[in-house]
């Protein structure tokens, strides 16, 4: 890292060098070995092959960069550092809790469309992966392919506030917002009168706003249209996330690691994501990504008297914003 460009060192490892030097303080006490046996890699080189490999997906193509590292040298570094990183990814993965913060992303989010009231907006993205299970089909998605299924919500600023990269890439996008954490802490109140916003793949609910089905009035079509513009914050999201970390993107190939690793750096590069955003990073240049605009599903049906009140209760919070507009 000494000999490259501070350019060049963004364009590696997709973070600046300031930023890379606070990771390597951070994992060094868990991978530093006592002594260099067997030549033992050093932290800095274990976490510039760990980066390189999230920019990449290939392990190859790191071994080809003239490291000096073999294929199994980068695989062996990504197993150690991943884990480590993932430890702090709460610290910077997390929904917004004070008082302050939820009205910054409030306003953040009405400035994009006028919808008030917006803490997030959630989405499910795959991320390919080997597939682990011949005989097992729930890891093969609806484009065909063995991925994770990964849930994300994402504020006005383009960080992922929330992520859950644990489901096969089979399981609907509505049985994933019903178990995640932050799907039944909104469904508890915990998020009080702020809402989410989903496409129409996610059940409507009080705390979850669905665009309207058909809509036969100007305001709804009004609002539809603000709730789709509103909505493009996750997409650009997925772009960006997966090409920073071409290791996500269909093009590397796909995750070559366990299931259980793949969940990890799945985590450990949206946490990477937010602090390249966050310190300003520069963007790498898009990939192709059609497979992020999938025509929504239907959502999967709750009991039937559950479901009646739960929607009913959805749809007076839809038209309050409906009539805004």
């Amino acid at each position: 890292m000494d000999v490259l460009s501070d350019r060049a060192v963004q364009e590696k490892y997709r973070l600046p060098r300031a930023t890379i030097r606070r990771l390597v303080t951070l994992v060094t006490p868990h991978i530093q070995r006592a002594t260099r046996r067997n030549f033992a890699l050093s932290p800095e080189v274990q976490l510039l092959a760990a980066l390189r490999f999230y920019a990449v997906g290939s392990f190859l193509e790191v071994v080809g960069d003239g490291t000096g590292l073999s294929k199994a040298s980068v695989s062996r570094s990504v197993a150690a550092v991943t884990p480590i990183l993932l430890r702090h990814a709460r610290t910077h993965i997390k929904m917004p809790t004070t008082r302050d913060e939820v009205r910054q992303v409030h306003q953040g989010f009405h400035a994009v469309a006028g919808i008030p009231r917006v803490i997030g907006v959630v989405d499910s993205t795959l991320i390919p992966i080997l597939n682990p299970s011949l005989v097992d089909p729930c890891w093969i998605s609806r484009k065909h392919y063995a991925a994770i299924n990964t849930q994300v919500v994402v504020d006005h600023n383009g960080l992922i506030t929330d992520i859950v990269a644990r489901w096969p890439g089979g399981t609907h996008d509505s049985f994933i917002w019903a178990n995640s954490a932050v799907g039944q802490k909104a469904g508890r109140g915990e998020f009080g009168l702020s809402v989410v916003l989903g496409d129409s793949g996610y059940p409507l609910r009080s705390y979850l706003v669905t665009p309207v089905t058909n809509p036969a009035t100007p305001q709804e079509e009004r609002f539809n249209e603000a709730h789709t513009r509103t909505r493009t914050r996750v997409e650009r999201v997925f772009g960006t996330w997966k090409s920073r970390y071409r290791c996500l993107h269909r093009s590397s190939g796909g995750l070559r690691l366990s299931p259980r690793t793949c969940c990890q750096v799945i985590v450990v590069t949206a946490m990477l994501h937010n602090i390249a955003v966050s310190v300003g990073a520069d963007e790498p240049p898009p990939v192709d990504d059609k497979e992020e605009h999938p025509v929504d599903e239907a959502p999967i049906p709750a009991p039937q008297n559950v479901r009646a009140v739960l929607h009913q209760a959805g749809a007076q919070t839809r038209q309050e914003l409906v009539n805004l507009f």
